[in-house]
């Protein structure tokens, strides 16, 4: 195909693989470095971070007035203040260091890119968040801070797939069932990801189980990777013979499965599991097959473990929040920016890398008046019955709404009271329960998630 004859989409998805295959050599060789390249590198990244923000950003100038990006240390990163979504959003323009980036600007290029991706000025991707679960969160960078992005997604699984000749001709080859929009990073990555060094082959979480289904069967990737609850979904689909996927490695994404969930998918597809932490923001976590603990990308972003009052908890005790600073991206600076998540620090790896378990988010929580409870509390009790294919559980006052999709028969009224019996033991006197059956769940249409817990948003 000669230039005259490609594309905008084609152009964008040459220039994309031409990025993320001349970073992901440096990417890999990351991975071996001891704790003492990781600080140095940490410290001439954050510093040109800062510098960046404090000459570009008006909103961090004013911030950070005072100090001195040349002299500072990661030691120093403590008492930088802590930036949220909120702030980000309301003086987006202001945060930015690209001063022709205006966030009308960048909402009315999202809003025309929501079936086919493209750069806004030729040279940014835009992506938004938390459209269905939160506030929303609106994110910019250039084409190389993203092929960045992509490297730390990809690098492991490109280190272990490659040999003494390189990496595989054809690329890392993925099926991907994620979002279906590239407004979202997944949906971005499956959309402009398709030559080598990575190609995404995409299965659109948004799309019908049958067709999904169908389109991986088609494609027979040698590794899949999925929402959490579509994974469980595909899981029951290879069981029965419906999905026939021989496959090297499983790894789920952006939603969290339970033990039993993983269980059951590991014994579907013959592989164990890993777990994908990925967060718009560009923190990225990736653990063992079969193992909970994931090893953070301590390179592109410093995490900090806090609690509610912004202290480091010690390992082994759950965080309130972390503070993640972006060391990748300079056209959006996140210096120490709030995220909900709750991490349990688990030391640190031979390299320095922040190893740490996820288990989820603070605002998941079910918080009720006379308790709080984590939702797999419910979940555990739906996971018990087979016939439950899917579930989505909305906390109410006293209990819960249940919506549930069902494979065969399932005893409604008996799954009611063993669903109230656990919230009784988890502290929650006289709950009320709610179960319906339904023939899908509500899904983000851009996305395709399901939120699967929805705590009850409560005034003031």
């Amino acid at each position: 195909m000669t230039a005259t004859a490609m594309t905008e989409l084609d152009l964008l998805r040459a220039r994309m693989a031409g990025a993320i295959g001349g970073r992901m050599p440096g990417h890999i060789g990351r991975l071996g470095w001891n704790a003492g390249q990781l600080a140095v590198f940490q410290r001439d990244r954050l510093r040109e971070l800062l510098a960046r923000a404090i000459e570009c950003s008006p909103f961090h100038a004013a911030r950070l007035r005072g100090i001195d990006p040349g002299r500072f240390d990661l030691a120093d990163l403590a008492r930088l203040p802590v930036m949220t979504k909120t702030q980000m959003m309301d003086d987006f323009d202001a945060v930015v260091t690209d001063r022709r980036l205006r966030r009308d600007l960048v909402e009315r290029h999202l809003a025309g890119s929501a079936a086919e991706p493209s750069l806004l000025l030729g040279e940014h991707v835009c992506l938004v968040s938390g459209g269905s679960s939160g506030l929303r969160g609106v994110f910019v960078q250039t084409v190389g801070e993203y092929a960045d992005f992509v490297c730390t997604i990809m690098r492991r699984p490109m280190a272990a797939a490659m040999t003494s000749a390189g990496p595989p001709p054809e690329g890392l080859v993925i099926g991907t069932v994620g979002a279906g929009s590239p407004i979202h990073s997944s949906g971005m990555g499956t959309a402009t990801a398709t030559a080598p060094p990575v190609r995404m082959i995409p299965a659109p979480a948004s799309l019908p189980t049958a067709e999904i289904v169908r389109r991986l069967n088609a494609a027979q990737p040698p590794a899949l990777m999925a929402y959490g609850t579509k994974l469980a979904e595909l899981a029951r689909e290879q069981r029965e013979g419906r999905l026939r996927l021989t496959l090297t490695s499983v790894t789920s994404m952006s939603e969290a499965i339970s033990p039993a969930e993983r269980v059951a998918i590991g014994e579907a597809f013959g592989v164990p599991v890993t777990d994908l932490f990925v967060s718009t923001e560009g923190l990225v976590g990736r653990g063992e097959p079969g193992r909970p603990v994931l090893t953070f990308a301590s390179d592109t972003c410093i995490a900090e473990c806090v609690d509610d009052h912004g202290r480091p908890v010690p390992d082994g005790v759950a965080s309130s929040k972390v503070l993640v600073t972006n060391l990748h991206n300079l056209t959006q600076p996140l210096i120490r920016y709030e995220l909900t998540d709750r991490f349990t620090p688990a030391g640190l790896s031979a390299g320095g890398f922040l190893r740490a378990s996820v288990d989820g988010r603070s605002d998941d929580q079910f918080r009720y008046d006379q308790a709080s409870v984590h939702p797999f509390v419910i979940g555990a009790v739906l996971l018990r019955a087979p016939a439950v294919r899917e579930f989505q559980v909305r906390q109410t006052e006293r209990g819960a709404d249940i919506n549930v999709v069902i494979d065969g028969d399932l005893d409604l009224a008996a799954t009611t009271a063993d669903v109230q019996e656990s919230l009784r033991q988890a502290g929650l006197p006289a709950p009320q329960v709610t179960i319906r059956r339904v023939q899908t769940l509500d899904r983000d249409a851009l996305t395709g998630k399901a939120r699967r817990f929805v705590p009850l948003r409560r005034r003031g």
